[in-house]
């Protein structure tokens, strides 16, 4: 054993002394620092948070779609480790490159029970109720564990680049398709509170928000935005029939982006096939046929028609169909009714079908159809087909003369055999400006929803096909009033007590047309649904109903 002396010990505990406080001192500065860089980073994250929630990703609508996601994601790097108290949650951030900016810095978030990595958790000055917080933050502006699949770390790790960015780009979407359709809503609501201060605020802020070629309620937007903007200035009629600046395509043009929305949507064929199987089974022993059409565009309705009578058993009827046109329809085709009719005839002569056509250059939506315009002649069962015209007609609410009913009562006294009616299921026709605003933004928005699906986003003429196809009408709703509003729609069971009212009773439709429109529908996305109601078929887009179909007799 070695004994010290006491000397020895005298001269060496100043020493000891020294150095036990010199370690003391060294542990609690690093200590220290590391409380304070933990504070600093907690305080930054938080500070993200706090500005991303309190902008509420204005910045996002400048430009809509272009440049969202360079706006939402900056270059993927390495991903750094911030701790907090719980060492079984970590936010991680990507570290912009150099050419990155600050604002550049995206948050995202990790859970792993199986994490073999131990934070010293001693060393947090965060609270547990701060975390709390935290995650509360992160999970409303995220949704809970929305990129755990986008992250897979250990010690030192890096991101899924596409995982992020699918990720990042649905919780964008989502709150720009919220703040949107509530700036829209409150922007409508001002106007018809006579707020103009504040309506004039809030479109304002809707020209950063809109775009024709973004999300469908960002596409839709634009075009109610122009309704707003047009009833504001008491210029709903010129706005209409302009399109605010928008060139009137060639003829040529707008009859392919009718033809295209024809084929992409089913709603249209829709309505023809049911209108012409209700046709085909009130005229199955019939001779003569006789077809009034009010509204008979391109004539295409009728092709499927001529084709079924000409494999009737016994031979097909002698057909005469009689053809309403309207001026849309007329610069589509660039002609008058004669190209319609000399189509059809080729059709008809091809398959053996004896044919008939006899036009009428009138307008339905003034009213000037009259009687004798028609050429109906004894020994013919007459049908007459209300497909997607009606609503055109000027009712009581417009005029004293009641154009709307007085058809409906010049039909009856043709005694039809069947009366065909195909209309778009919305009531915009007497609604005042706000629930008639709100009703065009539901019902559209399915309607754009459903393009979406069949008609891709970069579809060179998707545009083109909404603006001079759908936007008029969107327009002419929000904006017009009085007889300049064209576009008045009823619920069914409004056309119900209209048909009533005439003297019609309801024609029920074939088993047949609902087997067929469902074959039809298996074509198309699984979000359409077809409904039978009351002897009337609904098309509708998941939970809205679109289009109704009927017949009378």
């Amino acid at each position: 054993m070695c004994l010290v002396s006491d000397s020895f010990i005298s001269l060496l505990a100043p020493w000891l002394c020294f150095t036990w406080y010199f370690i003391r001192f060294t542990n609690f500065k690093v200590f220290h620092l590391r409380r304070v860089s933990n504070l600093a980073t907690d305080q930054k994250v938080l500070q993200i948070i706090t500005r991303c929630e309190s902008h509420k990703w204005q910045e996002m609508y400048k430009h809509p779609r272009q440049e969202i996601e360079a706006y939402s994601l900056p270059p993927v790097g390495k991903l750094r480790y911030v701790p907090v108290n719980n060492s079984r949650k970590r936010y991680c951030m990507l570290e912009p490159s150099s050419s990155s900016s600050p604002d550049s810095t995206v948050l995202v978030s990790n859970n792993n029970n199986n994490s073999t990595h131990e934070e010293d958790t001693s060393a947090s000055c965060v609270t547990d109720d701060f975390n709390d917080k935290i995650k509360e933050l992160e999970t409303a502006m995220m949704g809970p564990d929305s990129l755990d699949s986008a992250l897979y770390y250990n010690d030192s790790f890096v991101s899924t680049p596409c995982q992020v960015t699918n990720s990042w780009r649905s919780t964008l979407e989502a709150v720009s398709r919220r703040d949107l359709r509530a700036d829209l809503v409150s922007c409508a609501k001002a106007m018809s509170e006579n707020d103009l201060m504040m309506a004039n605020s809030m479109m304002e802020k809707l020209r950063l928000m809109v775009s024709v070629s973004g999300e469908p309620i960002q596409r839709l937007g634009a075009y109610l935005l122009e309704g707003l903007v047009a009833q504001l200035a008491s210029s709903g009629s010129s706005i209409y029939k302009s399109l605010n600046r928008c060139p009137e395509p060639a003829s040529n043009e707008l009859l392919s982006y009718m033809h295209i929305l024809y084929e992409v949507c089913p709603y249209f064929k829709f309505g023809y096939m049911s209108a012409n199987g209700a046709i085909a089974e009130a005229m199955k022993n019939e001779n003569r046929v006789h077809i009034i059409d009010f509204q008979i565009g391109q004539g295409s309705q009728w092709v499927t028609l001529i084709q079924a009578f000409a494999e009737r058993p016994g031979g097909p009827p002698w057909i005469r169909i009689t053809g309403i046109d309207d001026m849309a329809s007329a610069y589509a085709r660039g002609g008058g009714l004669s190209i319609v009719g000399n189509r059809l005839a080729r059709l008809a002569k091809k398959f053996n079908v004896p044919f008939e056509f006899n036009s009428v250059s009138v307008s339905v939506s003034v009213a000037e159809v009259k009687h004798n315009n028609l050429g109906v002649r004894t020994g013919e069962a007459l049908a007459v087909n209300f497909a997607f015209v009606l609503h055109h007609m000027p009712d009581e609410s417009v005029s004293t003369e009641n154009h709307r009913d007085r058809l409906l009562r010049m039909v009856k006294g043709l005694s039809p055999k069947v009366v065909t009616l195909v209309e778009q299921e919305s009531n915009t026709n007497t609604a005042a400006f706000f629930p008639r605003f709100m009703e065009t933004m539901d019902y559209y928005d399915a309607m754009f929803e459903s393009i979406d699906v069949t008609l891709p986003r970069n579809h060179k003429q998707r545009i083109n096909v909404e603006q001079h196809c759908l936007a008029r009408d969107v327009v002419n709703i929000i904006a017009c009033e009085g007889a300049d509003r064209v576009e008045r729609h009823e619920l069914l069971g409004k056309w119900r007590s209209r048909f009533g009212m005439a003297g019609f009773t309801s024609y029920p439709l074939s088993p047949l047309v609902n087997s067929t429109i469902k074959r039809l529908l298996s074509n198309y996305s699984d979000k359409y649904r077809l409904e039978e109601r009351d002897g009337a078929l609904y098309l509708g887009w998941m939970k809205r109903d679109l289009v109704a179909s009927c017949a009378w007799k």
